[in-house]
């Protein structure tokens, strides 16, 4: 629909029809979230700690990422093609880069006939996706190991593919210019959502420095800042076109704004699951999973062949809390695809399943090698 905007500006609500089912999900949450007692207080806080300690990371990650395309305009993509000799290395790194626009900009590149299968593979093995930026906010000394270590693999993963020709038959695709809609001009909500997130990260940085925002700030500060983000979020992400990630052509703000909104979401979720289930569903997760401790690595490789990045935050989220070790954690992170795997499976679906088995290989490598010989590691 067209919009009416001044300056480049949109002046008009939301400007798009709510969804359904994202609608559903939203209103669920606002419920849980004003539920009188010690229930809602829970969840309130858990949404302010998943906004501050997370979403405003994120946030600014994808802020200072798209500007700096924007500014110096520099476009990945074409990069990328000329880089022949260095393809698989730049792919990976591409890959482990937070997020899955790295990838998704090698599966993009591949469609059209401009990287080897070598690259994918190297892409989709060295990214972690969304789970990325989770670990980074939550656990940096676990992210300073993982992502090193998953590039690496992606670079050997890919090294080895291209050296065997273990590519499938190309077939060239022509709708890889249609990963995401375009969304238009600069909105309001995108200037209200980076104004909530630049406080929400002075608090999230103060938090991450041992010191107590709430004392420094205010407790009331700090549950006004992390609410209104979440909420600001939760509209965006219901009204929103994108599955994922957002269309290069849009401006830094709005896609910072669509895809922080779509990666606080799962978040929020991973975050109500895992205490909720620990505080009133009577489930001893610990005690659970350490009784079948040797499989954890197994299941987290198989959980990362699901698309998406969902799952795999919450993988991550099971480590942060303790319930699963290093090795499960590493061995998701290397055959996780994240949101990448939906545009390679419409652009190529062939090469997109040979790439998710062609990691699980490395996956069950460093995994079971960290189960077996360093299993106290990062714990």
């Amino acid at each position: 629909m067209a919009m009416e905007s001044t300056a480049g500006v949109e002046r008009v609500g939301f400007g798009r029809p709510l969804r359904p089912k994202r609608l559903a999900i939203a209103l669920l949450l606002v419920a849980l979230a004003v539920v009188p007692g010690e229930f809602g207080a829970l969840t309130r806080e858990l949404m302010v700690d998943a906004y501050l300690a997370v979403s405003s990371f994120v946030a600014a990650t994808l802020l200072l990422f798209y500007g700096a395309e924007r500014v110096f305009g520099f476009r990945i993509g074409p990069a990328l093609t000329r880089a022949r000799a260095a393809q698989v290395p730049l792919a990976a790194l591409l890959g482990a880069t937070p997020g899955c626009g790295g990838a998704v900009v090698v599966v993009a590149a591949f469609s059209s006939g401009h990287v080897s299968f070598g690259a994918v593979v190297a892409a989709l093995t060295a990214t972690m996706g969304d789970a990325a930026f989770l670990l980074i906010a939550t656990r940096p000394d676990a992210a300073a190991v993982v992502l090193p270590l998953s590039f690496a693999v992606g670079v050997m993963s890919g090294w080895i593919i291209d050296g065997f020709k273990l590519s499938p038959a190309f077939h060239e695709t022509h709708n890889h210019g249609e990963l995401a809609p375009r969304i238009g001009r600069l909105r309001l909500r995108d200037m209200a959502f980076v104004a909530i997130a630049l406080p929400g990260l002075a608090l999230g940085i103060t938090d991450l420095t041992g010191a107590d925002a709430a004392e420094i700030f205010g407790a009331q500060t700090v549950a006004a800042v992390g609410l209104a983000g979440t909420a600001l979020a939760l509209a965006v992400w219901t009204a929103s076109p994108v599955t994922a990630m957002t269309n290069p052509s849009d401006g830094p703000l709005t896609r910072m704004a669509e895809e922080t909104s779509f990666i606080s979401v799962w978040v929020i979720g991973a975050f109500l699951a895992y205490d909720y289930a620990a505080a009133y569903a009577g489930l001893d997760l610990e005690a659970m999973f350490g009784a079948v401790a040797p499989l954890l690595p197994l299941i987290a490789i198989l959980i990362g062949f699901v698309p998406g990045c969902g799952p795999q935050v919450l993988v991550t989220t099971l480590y942060i809390n303790g319930l699963v070790p290093f090795a499960a954690l590493l061995g998701n992170a290397v055959s996780n695809d994240g949101d990448a795997l939906f545009p390679a499976i419409a652009l190529n679906p062939r090469a997109a399943v040979l790439a998710t088995v062609y990691s699980g290989i490395p996956a069950l490598i460093v995994a079971y090698g960290f189960h077996f010989f360093a299993p106290g590691f990062m714990n």
